[in-house]
C-alpha cells in the first residue's frame, strides 16, 4: 500500500509533535507513560528546593519534584512530587526537606509511616517538615561562638584602652624609676652581703669559740636536766601537799573558832576582856607614874602615910 506525500507528511508531523511533547516532559522530569503516584506537601519556606529535586525513601531515590507554586495569598508554597515506586506508606507519612550543603541542593524525603487502611494514594497531601541542613547547623553552632568572640574582642579592646590609660607617660616614668631603685637596692644588698661575708671571715675564730661555749652550755643544761630527773619530785610534791593540808586545817580551825587563836578571832567576849585588861593596865601604869608614893613608901622614922589624894590626871 502506497501512501501519498500528504499522508507521510501528516504522520511525520504527528510523530514530531509527540516527540516534542515527550521531550519537553522528559526535560521537566515527567514521564507521560509512567504510572507513578503524585503527592503534595505545603511549606512556609522550601529552603531552596527546586523542580527536579530528588525524592527519596530511606535514602533510595524513588521520584522527583515536579512543581513548586504558591498555594494562596498567604505566601504558603505547595510542592508537587511523584513517587515512582510501588512501595506503600501511610498518608500520615512525613514529606521532609533535607540536605543542602555548600555545593549540593535540597532534596525531599518521605519518612514513611505504616498504618493499615490509611495507605497514601495519588493526590494526597502529606504532612511537611524541614530538616536543618549543613549550613543551618553550621550557623547554629557558629552563632554562639561568634557572640563569644565578639564579646572577647570588646573585652580585649576595653582592656587595652584601660591599659593605655594607666600606662600614661607619667606612669611609665614612675615604673622606670621603680626598676632603677630596685636595681640600686639589689646592688646595696650585694654590697651588704659582701661586707657581712668579710665580717664572718674575720671573726671565724670568735664564732667558733662562741659555738663551742654554746655547746658546753647545752651540755651543762643536759646534766642539770639529768640531776632534776634524779630528784624525788613525787616525794617533794607529797610533802608540799601535806604542808598545804596542814595550813588548810589550821585555817579551818581558825575560821570555826577552835583553840585560843580561834576564840581570839571569833569570840568577841575574849576580845572585850583583852581590851578591858589592856585599858586597866594602862590606868595602873598611869597611876603609878603619877602617884608613885601610893605604891612605894619609905619612912626612916616610921611615920604613917598621909591620906590618899586622887590624882587630877587619871585616865577615864
Amino acid at each position: 500500500m502506497k501512501y501519498t506525500k500528504e499522508v507521510k507528511t501528516g504522520i511525520l508531523a504527528v510523530v514530531a509533535i509527540l516527540i516534542l511533547i515527550f521531550g519537553y516532559s522528559f526535560l521537566k522530569g515527567q514521564n507521560l507513560l509512567d504510572s507513578s503516584r503524585t503527592f503534595h506537601a505545603i511549606y512556609a519556606d522550601v529552603e531552596g528546593l527546586s523542580t527536579s529535586s530528588s525524592v527519596t525513601i530511606n535514602g533510595l531515590r524513588v521520584g522527583h519534584v515536579t512543581n513548586i507554586d504558591f498555594l494562596d495569598q498567604t505566601g504558603l508554597l505547595v510542592v508537587t512530587f511523584t513517587v515512582d515506586s510501588e512501595f506503600e506508606f501511610s498518608r500520615n507519612s512525613l514529606a521532609q526537606i533535607y540536605g543542602g550543603g555548600i555545593i549540593g541542593g535540597k532534596s525531599l524525603a518521605v519518612v514513611p509511616e505504616y498504618e493499615q487502611g490509611r495507605t497514601a494514594t495519588t493526590g494526597d497531601t502529606l504532612p511537611s517538615a524541614i530538616e536543618e541542613g549543613i549550613m543551618e547547623l553550621v550557623n547554629e553552632r557558629l552563632t554562639p561562638l561568634q557572640i563569644k568572640v565578639e564579646r572577647a574582642i570588646v573585652s580585649a579592646d576595653s582592656l587595652l584602652t584601660s591599659f593605655n590609660e594607666v600606662l600614661n607617660p607619667e606612669t611609665r616614668n614612675n615604673i622606670t624609676n621603680t626598676f632603677e631603685d630596685l636595681a640600686e637596692t639589689v646592688r646595696t644588698l650585694k654590697g651588704t652581703s659582701q661586707s657581712l661575708s668579710g665580717i664572718i671571715d674575720g671573726n671565724s675564730e670568735k664564732l667558733n669559740s662562741t659555738f663551742t661555749n654554746l655547746e658546753e652550755t647545752s651540755e651543762n643544761f643536759n646534766r642539770f636536766s639529768d640531776t632534776l630527773a634524779q630528784v624525788n619530785l613525787s616525794g617533794m610534791s607529797r610533802d608540799i601537799e601535806k604542808v598545804i593540808a596542814d595550813f588548810e586545817n589550821i585555817s579551818n580551825s581558825l575560821q570555826s573558832g577552835e583553840g585560843t587563836a580561834g576564840k581570839l578571832l571569833k569570840d568577841e567576849s575574849v576580845y572585850d576582856n583583852l581590851d578591858r585588861a589592856t585599858r586597866q593596865m594602862e590606868q595602873l601604869l598611869q597611876d603609878i607614874k603619877l602617884n608613885p608614893k601610893r605604891y612605894v613608901h619609905f619612912s626612916v622614922f616610921g611615920k604613917s602615910p598621909g591620906p590618899y589624894d586622887a590624882p587630877r590626871d587619871t585616865l577615864k
